[in-house]
C-alpha cells in the first residue's frame, strides 16, 4: 500500500511539475504573441485553437462532450472566470508588464483560492505547517518581483494581472465544486469548457479584436505553442489535478510559476535575473514542498475522521476517463 501511495505520490508531483513548466511560460508566448496580436486577438486565438485540440482529443478517446442544461450553465461560468476573463487581463497587463513578473504576481492564486475556500467553509481548520507553507511562498513571490524598486508592479498592468490571479482562485473553487467528480470525464470537461471559452471571447472581438495583425513567424508559433501547449494541455492537466486533489492544491501550482516565468524572461528575453530573483526561487520552492506535503497528509487524516456521507462529498474520486464504463462510451458502442 506504501508502494501504491509512494507512485501516486511521484505521479501527483510530476504532473504538476509539468503543469507548472507549461503553464509558467504562458507569460513568454504571451508577450512574443503580443508583438503581432492585440490582446483580445491573443485571447480568442487561445481559446479557439485550444478548444479545437481538445475537442479532437475527446472525440479520439472515445468521449462526448456533457450535455444538459445545467452542466453547460456551470460551463458558461466556469469557462469566463478560468479562461476568458484571466486571458484578456494576463494580455491586456502584459503590455506594460514583463513576462517574469507576470508570473510572479500570478502566484498569488493559492492565496486568493484558501481565502475563498476559508470564506466558503471548504478549508476548515487550516493546519499551520500548510498555513506557513503557502505564507513562506508568498514571501518568495514578494522577493523575487521586490514592489518597493519595481515600477512595473505599478498601474494597471500590474494590477490586471492580480485580478487574473483572483479569477483564476474563483474558477478553481467553483469548478471544484460544481463539475468535477460528478461522473463526466476530464477530458470532456476542460474540451467543453473552451468550447464555451471560445463563445465568450468572440463577444469581445468587435471591441478590440479587429486591428490588423503582423502574422510573422514567431507570433505564429508564439500563437500555436501558447494555444495548444500552454492552453489545452495545461487546461486539461489542472482539471485533472482538481478532480484528483482538489482546487487548492491546483491553485499552488501557481506557486511554481515565477521559477518558470523568471527564468524564461531572463534567457529568452533578457529580462533581469538577480541573486534576489534566485533566493525568491528557492523559497517558493520550499513553500510549495510545505504546503502539498501537509495537504496531502491532512486529506488522508480527514478521509478517517468524517462520516461516509462527509467523505463521498469531499474525497476524489477516480477520473471516468481512466475507467469509462458503458455508459460513457460512444453511443455506436453501448447499443445493440
Amino acid at each position: 500500500m506504501n508502494d501504491g501511495s509512494g507512485a501516486r505520490s511521484l505521479w501527483g508531483g510530476l504532473r504538476v511539475a509539468v503543469l507548472a513548466l507549461l503553464w509558467g511560460s504562458t507569460f513568454l508566448w504571451t508577450e512574443l504573441a503580443l508583438r503581432g496580436l492585440s490582446p483580445f486577438q491573443v485571447t480568442f486565438t487561445r481559446c479557439a485553437l485550444g478548444a479545437l485540440v481538445l475537442v479532437v482529443a475527446c472525440r479520439a478517446s472515445g468521449h462526448r462532450l456533457p450535455k444538459g442544461a445545467a452542466v453547460w450553465r456551470h460551463l458558461v461560468i466556469a469557462a469566463f472566470f478560468c479562461n476568458a476573463l484571466p486571458f484578456a487581463l494576463f494580455s491586456l497587463g502584459q503590455q506594460s508588464v514583463d513576462s517574469g513578473l507576470a508570473g510572479a504576481l500570478n502566484a498569488t492564486t493559492p492565496l486568493w483560492s484558501i481565502a475563498l475556500g476559508l470564506a466558503l467553509g471548504s478549508e476548515r481548520g487550516l493546519r499551520p505547517v500548510r498555513l506557513a507553507g503557502l505564507l513562506l511562498g508568498f514571501t518568495g513571490t514578494i522577493v523575487i518581483f521586490a514592489p518597493w524598486q519595481t515600477a512595473a508592479a505599478d498601474g494597471w498592468g500590474a494590477l490586471a494581472i492580480l485580478g487574473a490571479a483572483a479569477s483564476y482562485a474563483v474558477a478553481f473553487t467553483y469548478m471544484g465544486r460544481t463539475l468535477v467528480r460528478r461522473g463526466t470525464p476530464t477530458i470532456s470537461l476542460s474540451a467543453a469548457q473552451l468550447v464555451a471559452a471560445s463563445g465568450l471571447s468572440t463577444l469581445a472581438v468587435p471591441i478590440g479584436g479587429l486591428q490588423s495583425i503582423d502574422p510573422g513567424l514567431t507570433v505564429l508559433v508564439a500563437a500555436v505553442v501558447l494555444s495548444v501547449c500552454c492552453t489545452a494541455i495545461t487546461f486539461h492537466l489542472t482539471y485533472r489535478i482538481i478532480n484528483d486533489e482538489g482546487a487548492t492544491n491546483a491553485a499552488v501550482v501557481g506557486y511554481l510559476l515565477p521559477v518558470v516565468s523568471v527564468l524564461l524572461g531572463a534567457v529568452v528575453l533578457g529580462e533581469d535575473l538577480s541573486v534576489r530573483v534566485v533566493l525568491g526561487m528557492v523559497v517558493v520552492l520550499a513553500g510549495v514542498g510545505m504546503t502539498r506535503r501537509q495537504g496531502t497528509a491532512a486529506t488522508a487524516q480527514e478521509a478517517t475522521a468524517h462520516e461516509v456521507t462527509a467523505q463521498e462529498a469531499a474525497a476524489p474520486r477516480p477520473d471516468p476517463e481512466d475507467h469509462p464504463t458503458d455508459a460513457q462510451r460512444p453511443l455506436s458502442v453501448n447499443r445493440r
